[in-house]
């Protein structure tokens, strides 16, 4: 695959630098690099000092990130891995701690969505698929063909927010009766079809596509327990920025954040407190969004919210 076909516009890109404020001879982590625009440019900036380091499940995100980088090689180390495995990374590169920062940049990329045979949209014939990692073992497709009327329910509610998510599980399981559903027009039409007449401001599968997403890919799951994991491995100082692309990953930013500036992190009381109390001081109060220039050239960054932390 040549650079040129991986296509992944890195959203907030100025400010996600700025508010990392990256500095020579530290040590940061891109740990959803993408096509490495984020990781490049704090590359950049460390060169020659330093080091960054990006993560990425996709294979065609790894190849298009290790291109993108390789002016500034020396600093970048580009590696296949979930960054849920980031603690093992570290232990790997003889690291102790992140020094300068890290950087999440949550849900599915441009090229992901742009990319017709992964899955990810409704908006053209593709197998249902929705796997950030190629390999993993579950798909949309096992999902929407195996799965209970109420466990799809489940989902739809609760990873999609979606109103007539009961009214759509029901469809679902109608159909595969019949035959398997093994495609995401076949998919998005059954959600349509589920709707009430005019009942809709955004397509019907909109909401259902990213439940799916975020269960085949365990997002909000993976992303708690890795942003609990990173925290005590900051150095002092370092800071942690997250982008994240709708309300259930934004929140749950927003809570931990909240959490790690209010409690200690040893759950003792303040008398016999080990850890020093709160970890993290929160630098954003509210979160960050791109401006309307870049919402008009790069529509995916309309939903993005920036939310940054700094360890005490």
């Amino acid at each position: 695959m040549e650079l040129a076909e991986y296509y992944h516009e890195s959203v907030l890109l100025k400010e996600t630098i700025e508010w990392l404020n990256p500095q020579k001879g530290l040590i940061y982590i891109d740990a959803t690099a993408g096509g490495g625009g984020h990781t490049a440019e704090i590359a950049k900036i460390i060169y020659p000092e330093g080091r960054v380091i990006g993560l990425d499940v996709d294979p065609e995100a790894i190849i298009a990130a290790t291109e993108k980088t390789l002016p500034w090689k020396e600093v970048v180390t580009i590696l296949r891995s979930s960054y849920s495995k980031i603690p093992e990374v570290l232990q790997n590169l003889n690291i102790e701690k992140i020094t300068g920062g890290i950087i999440f940049d949550l849900g599915a990329s441009s090229h992901q969505f742009l990319t017709a045979e992964r899955g990810f949209s409704f908006l053209k014939e593709a197998p249902l698929d929705m796997r950030f990692n190629p390999e993993s073992s579950r798909s949309a497709y096992d999902i929407v063909n195996k799965l209970s009327k109420e466990e799809l329910t489940r989902i739809f509610n609760e990873y999609g927010e979606e109103r007539y998510s009961a009214r759509i599980a029901g469809k679902i399981v109608e159909k595969r009766k019949i035959q398997p559903i093994k495609t995401t027009t076949e998919l998005a039409n059954i959600a349509k079809s589920a709707y009430p007449y005019g009942h809709h401001k955004i397509h019907p599968a909109t909401r259902i596509f990213q439940a799916l997403r975020i269960a085949v890919n365990d997002e909000l799951n993976q992303a708690e327990k890795t942003l609990k994991e990173v925290i005590p491995l900051l150095e002092k100082n370092a800071r942690i920025v997250v982008i994240s692309f709708h309300s259930l990953e934004d929140r749950l930013v927003k809570n931990l954040f909240k959490y790690y500036s209010l409690k200690c992190s040893c759950n003792f009381s303040q008398t016999t407190c080990t850890c020093g109390g709160a970890q993290l001081e929160v630098l954003t109060k509210k979160p960050l969004t791109a401006s309307q220039e870049e919402k008009r050239k790069n529509p995916s960054a309309r939903s993005a919210k920036l939310r940054v932390a700094r360890k005490m």
